[in-house]
């Protein structure tokens, strides 16, 4: 992966963490820190599984988005069940 490839993968990222959040149902009590670090695992990830799939990862593809959206969606699912919240000391 270049460099070029990185940061696209961050800005992209970002975005796909934010949409996660939009789709999960309900108040996330997560930072945007936490959402946009969700989305760049997810992003990773979701472009590990299309490669392994096989499924042609040069440019936009469809299918590797999809990885990517629905792992930032179960990921931020999980992270906002587990997360502490602010303020609570358990």
């Amino acid at each position: 992966m270049t460099i070029t490839g990185i940061i696209t993968a961050i800005v992209f990222g970002a975005i796909i963490g934010g949409v996660a959040r939009l789709i999960v149902p309900g108040k996330q009590n997560i930072s945007i820190w936490l959402t946009v670090l969700v989305g760049i695992v997810a992003a990773f990830i979701g472009t590990w599984l299309a490669n392994a799939f096989g499924f042609h990862t040069r440019g936009w593809n469809f299918w590797e988005t999809i990885f990517q959206i629905v792992l930032a969606v179960i990921a931020v699912y999980l992270v906002a069940a587990f997360w502490p919240r602010a303020g609570t000391h358990r």
